[in-house]
């Protein structure tokens, strides 16, 4: 009976190890899954336009897109305070429109995190890019041909100034 105990306890010990070192092993893909940069996918020459159009269309406040959004990465690292700017997306909409996106995580000044979804529209044949999404939007300036002054606030016909 020595024989048979001394048989399950070091089966037993075999076993917490080899359970020990498969943990460790998962924790660690775990880690280098979730931590280091993926590798990004070919993209196509007009992919590679829509996202060159988008990142270096003209921001407010900045002289491009990317420069806007590197800007504020640095601005909140230098306040120590968590930033982190995601991959730029590029997803063929429909015809020559593509949507491009980057999501953008930073920590307020309460410590509480923060995440918005920057989303674009570039329309290769006409070269134009349009925010689709309020951060996106925030970004970036309206284009010269959405004047408001050349359409009616109200429906009917246009008031006629009377003649003096």
């Amino acid at each position: 009976m020595a024989d048979g105990s001394t048989f399950s306890r070091s089966l037993g010990t075999h076993f917490i190890r080899y359970a020990v070192a498969a943990a460790l092993l998962l924790g660690g893909l775990y880690y280098t899954w979730t931590t280091l940069p993926s590798a990004t996918p070919l993209r196509g020459k007009q992919e590679v336009e829509a996202l060159a159009l988008v990142q270096n269309h003209p921001a407010i406040g900045h002289s491009t897109i990317a420069q806007a959004m590197n800007e504020h990465v640095r601005v909140m690292k230098d306040r120590r305070q968590g930033v982190r700017l995601g991959e730029w997306r590029v997803k063929h909409v429909e015809g020559d429109i593509y949507e491009i996106r980057v999501q953008l995580r930073d920590q307020g000044v309460s410590g509480q995190w923060f995440e918005r979804e920057f989303i674009w529209h570039a329309h290769l044949q006409l070269k134009k890019v349009n925010a689709a999404s309020l951060p996106a939007d925030g970004v970036t300036p309206k284009a010269p041909d959405a004047d408001e002054g050349t359409v009616s606030p109200l429906p009917g016909p246009p008031k006629v100034k009377p003649a003096l």
